[in-house]
């Protein structure tokens, strides 16, 4: 108990508390972020395959030289089994580790999903709808540096200093959890209604078997089922090449919430040929402790799309009173997205995230 008591005194004290609550990462760029939101985003993109990288820091105004920094990458390839229909595979990696026990979290997991029309004209394509449906299964582990931490029997109290060299008198054998299967699930849908005008709803539920991450022997520690709620689309703003890209992720895990809500505003003209910038502002909102929900960050966000890539960059300004030790300095985030394009005729269009 008295290690369960100290790991979890350390943790607090490196931690934010809005980041604290939540067991899992998250991201400002969650729409750049496909098949770490939801499994039936795999294969959703208009291409042979498509690659993504994602990295985040946080809070190194706070925690200097080791702050959160969160790491992901993914690749998913998608085949047409009917006229309309395609079915998806794809495969994630995540990893993130913060503060000065060198916590850290690493996962990979393996999907499939199925995207079926559902309806539309076949001659026109001006109005089509699809539905799709995706799982993953996958692995994940947790662990830290022991010897980055001190424990009271090291403290000398006539020096006030810490003497690493002293027994601890804690059971230090082991510094990560078991592996551990992890189970996910999740739907979407879409309806197209132009070169610029869509829309689309998703829901997932990650952790379905709740799986135990404890790094203590003998104990239970379950990693909480994650809820995510997606909706979003886009907008043409007149005929000038400029389209608006609002969206929204909620996310619920245990007693933790998390909404980002904003939007991009696209701009491109056939001159640029492939070439297409995005800004925009975003807010972020949770639940804080003992304040209720409250505004945590407001974030702004670059993005660049030239031909088949999709750069991303993003920054966090941090609006809690967590203001008063970061002086506002939050998150930087950046999104690198690849889409290799098909040689055959694409049947099937998707939305803009």
């Amino acid at each position: 108990m008295m290690i369960q008591r100290l790991l979890f005194f350390t943790m607090i004290s490196l931690l934010a508390a809005t980041e604290s609550r939540a067991q899992d990462p998250r991201w400002s760029q969650f729409y750049a972020n496909p098949l770490q939101m939801n499994p039936a985003q795999i294969g959703l993109f208009e291409g042979r395959f498509r690659a993504v990288a994602n990295y985040r820091e946080l809070y190194t105004a706070i925690l200097a030289d080791r702050p959160f920094r969160t790491m992901s990458a993914s690749f998913d390839m998608r085949h047409q089994v009917l006229r309309y229909d395609y079915l998806g595979w794809g495969l994630a990696v995540e990893h993130d580790q913060v503060g000065d026990a060198r916590f850290n979290r690493v996962k990979a997991n393996g999907g499939l999903s199925y995207l079926k029309r559902i309806g539309g004209s076949n001659r026109y394509r001006s109005d089509e709808q699809f539905l799709i449906a995706g799982a993953q299964v996958g692995i994940g582990q947790r662990g830290f540096d022991w010897e980055q931490l001190w424990f009271s029997q090291q403290f000398d109290l006539a020096t006030a200093t810490v003497d690493f060299e002293a027994a601890s008198g804690e059971n230090t054998d082991r510094s990560r959890s078991n592996l551990y299967l992890d189970f996910n699930a999740g739907l979407m849908y879409y309806a197209l209604f132009g070169e610029h005008s869509s829309l689309y709803a998703g829901a997932a539920l990650h952790h379905i078997n709740q799986p135990n991450i404890s790094i203590i022997d003998e104990d239970e520690d379950q990693l909480h089922w994650k809820w995510v709620g997606q909706l979003g689309g886009e907008l043409p703003l007149g005929n000038q090449g400029l389209s608006l890209l609002p969206a929204a992720a909620v996310i619920l895990q245990n007693t933790s919430m998390s909404l980002s809500t904003g939007a991009n505003v696209r701009y491109s003209n056939r001159e640029w040929r492939e070439l297409a910038i995005r800004l925009g502002a975003w807010g972020h909102l949770a639940n804080q402790l003992d304040s209720g929900i409250a505004l945590d960050a407001l974030v702004f966000t670059f993005v660049l799309e030239l031909e088949r890539f999709q750069l991303g960059l993003s920054y966090d300004i941090t609006t809690s009173t967590l203001t008063a030790a970061n002086n506002a300095r939050g998150a930087f985030e950046f999104s690198l997205i690849y889409i290799h394009p098909s040689k055959e005729r694409v049947r099937t269009r998707c939305p803009r995230f």
